[in-house]
């Protein structure tokens, strides 16, 4: 019996990953012949690794895997001088400017890898002008549809344990933000599509924006910003509309009822407040040191994204954004680099977001004066 159940187990996490390439290559990226697809990601993923790598040969792509061994970043800010810090290779540059699709497999075999690390080395890095460009590059070409970037999971067990679940309970938790319980998940994945395209063709006609909640009051403008459908096409899981508002438009304050999450560290109860589009002050109940390290990088001080999660198969936060930024029934803002192709003109080295429950009583969207949004749901 106990073989029995074990090996039952080994056949279901081996279909769920086979499901998940499918999605990723067929759908999401769609590889034809002769692309050539740069797949990175913890060395652990081996076995999605490896069906990713069939699936892309099948679609006729040319495949590139580069695997990250455990206990490089935390040997990287520890021993790296400050010239090391602020460097990139051009091979990562070359990456980035030649290839046409880019997948990066999120999972990790210790959450906490950072801890020990000082805030200032991580700002000092991330917002080094070497990366600022390579984050302006691939939001370039992606605007451009010149490179197909898609960030997929991987349930290792840091992270199941991060959202306090066991590994198949995670596993499942994933099927279903997924859609992979369903007979067709493409098919799922093109309904939420259409369901979102309705919803942008209201919101493209939209002026200002106004906030309203939890210790929140914030507008800001919208107008002519162009707002984007996100279906499963940059992220699996997925399911977000979003666009980036002009940079100098936010006024008012807003609390973040989720802890932001930076390179595995958490920012709790994190409040800002804003004037013409800047953060004039920034508080947080725990990790306040490192909220005000990420502010220093350039940029980072201003809105580069708001966005409404809209999968309601999200039910959990997991102190992972790649799922969390989707629970239907949030919105979460990103500081720093907005999206070119929603008509950003704020260029940074980091994209940071942040995420609200809009659920509770009296939270509500408004657009134009009227609502549009209210407690978790959409009213238009």
């Amino acid at each position: 019996m106990i073989f029995i159940l074990r090996r039952n187990v080994i056949n279901m996490i081996n279909e769920f990953y086979e499901k998940l390439a499918n999605i990723a290559v067929k759908y999401s990226l769609r590889v034809k012949k002769g692309q050539r697809v740069f797949i990175t990601g913890p060395a652990l993923a081996k076995e999605l690794f490896q069906v990713m790598y069939i699936e892309i040969l099948k679609a006729g792509g040319h495949p590139f895997l580069l695997p990250q061994i455990e206990g490089v970043p935390e040997l990287y800010y520890k021993y790296a001088s400050e010239d090391q810090l602020l460097y990139v290779d051009k091979v990562q540059k070359m990456v980035i400017k030649e290839f046409d699709h880019y997948i990066v497999i999120l999972g990790d075999y210790n959450t906490r890898k950072l801890s020990q690390i000082n805030p200032e080395i991580i700002s000092k890095s991330q917002g080094s002008p070497d990366r600022r460009e390579l984050f302006e590059m691939l939001e370039e070409r992606m605007s451009k549809k010149e490179l197909g970037y898609l960030v997929i999971p991987f349930p290792s067990n840091s992270l199941a344990q991060e959202a306090n679940m066991d590994l198949f309970s995670y596993i499942d938790f994933i099927k279903k933000a997924l859609f992979l319980e369903k007979v067709n998940p493409i098919e799922e994945w093109n309904k939420l599509q259409k369901k979102q395209d309705r919803i942008i063709e209201h919101l493209n006609r939209i002026k200002e924006i106004h906030v309203i909640g939890e210790d929140t009051d914030l507008t800001f403008s919208v107008e002519g910003r162009i707002w984007k459908n996100s279906a499963g096409n940059a992220n699996l899981p997925d399911g977000e509309v979003y666009t980036s508002p002009h940079e100098d438009s936010a006024n008012g304050h807003i609390r973040f009822t989720y802890p932001g999450i930076f390179q595995g560290k958490e920012i709790e109860n994190i409040f800002l407040r804003f004037k013409e589009g800047k953060v004039i002050e920034a508080k947080a109940q725990k990790g306040e040191d490192l909220l005000q390290e990420i502010l220093k990088i350039e940029n980072a001080n201003k809105i580069g994204e708001f966005a409404v999660g809209n999968n309601y198969g999200i039910t959990k936060f997991t102190k992972n954004m790649l799922f969390d930024e989707k629970i239907g029934g949030t919105l979460h803002f990103a500081l720093g680099l907005g999206f070119i192709e929603c008509g950003s003109e704020n260029k940074s080295a980091i994209h940071w977001d942040i995420l609200k429950d809009m659920k509770q009583p009296g939270s509500k969207i408004l657009a134009d004066g009227k609502v549009i949004y209210e407690e978790g749901q959409w009213k238009i």
